[in-house]
């Protein structure tokens, strides 16, 4: 493995259990945490945070997904587009000057 090369993760997806988690990036100050993906249930981490979210062992049981539920997710509705922002009164903020 040469320097630039990501590590491998130690431990499964902590959501799913899945072995295949990839590499995302890293921290801009090489080495201190590495964001990663697990390729099943698309969940993600960064590896500084704490355990309960970067190990199976200490993941909430209730957020834990099975290939079954995942399978049986529904569709992810897409994300819907910003809607302008209002400013105080209810005005929107268009630039430097307001619009009722």
């Amino acid at each position: 493995m040469s320097d630039t090369t990501p590590p491998r993760p130690a431990s499964p997806c902590p959501r799913c259990a899945h072995e295949t988690v990839e590499h995302i990036t890293g921290s801009p100050v090489p080495g201190v945490w590495e964001v990663l993906q697990c390729v099943r249930c698309l969940y993600m981490w960064r590896t500084s945070e704490p355990a309960r979210r970067t190990r199976r062992d200490a993941y909430p049981e209730e957020f834990m997904l099975t290939p079954e539920d995942i399978g049986a997710a529904p569709e992810v509705p897409a994300v819907p587009p910003l809607l302008r922002a209002r400013g105080r009164n209810g005005y929107q903020v268009t630039g430097s000057s307001y619009t009722p």
